[in-house]
């Protein structure tokens, strides 16, 4: 089980299927949705995803990769929770940082590598895509 919320608490959510992807996102997208070099995304099944408190908002933006993104945040504190692909519900892409027990990251696949910050090392041992994989 996994539990995590934002910033405030105001928002609470659960999944009880461990993650079937993780990865380090350095598009801009994510560097600007997480005012920092990439974003970390914790891939889970829709079906074992639940809000346990609050009620998050939504807005929607182009993805990179094309297609659009469903994005919840709390409609407190602004902290962004997870996003989802509009018109795909099977997946919720939770926000890493929003996690009560931070993510791994060092198996983590690294996408949209041709965006990275100047100065962002990823080790030459981890999957990379410069782009997103198909």
């Amino acid at each position: 089980m996994q539990t995590g919320g934002c910033q405030c608490g105001e928002v609470r959510y659960e999944s009880d299927g461990g993650p079937s992807g993780l990865y380090v996102c350095h598009c801009r997208e994510c560097q600007k949705q997480s005012s920092s070099a990439f974003g970390i995304s914790y891939i889970v099944a829709l079906k074992g995803f639940r809000v346990t408190r609050g009620a998050p908002e939504f807005w929607t933006r182009p993805a990179d990769g094309g297609g659009r993104v469903k994005c919840a945040f709390c409609p407190n504190c602004g902290s962004r929770l997870w996003h989802e692909s509009e018109g795909r519900s099977e997946w919720v892409s939770i926000k890493g940082g929003t996690l009560d027990d931070s993510p791994d990251i060092s198996t983590a696949i690294h996408i949209w590598t041709s965006r990275k910050l100047p100065g962002v090392d990823i080790p030459d041992d981890v999957r990379q895509f410069p782009e997103e994989p198909d």
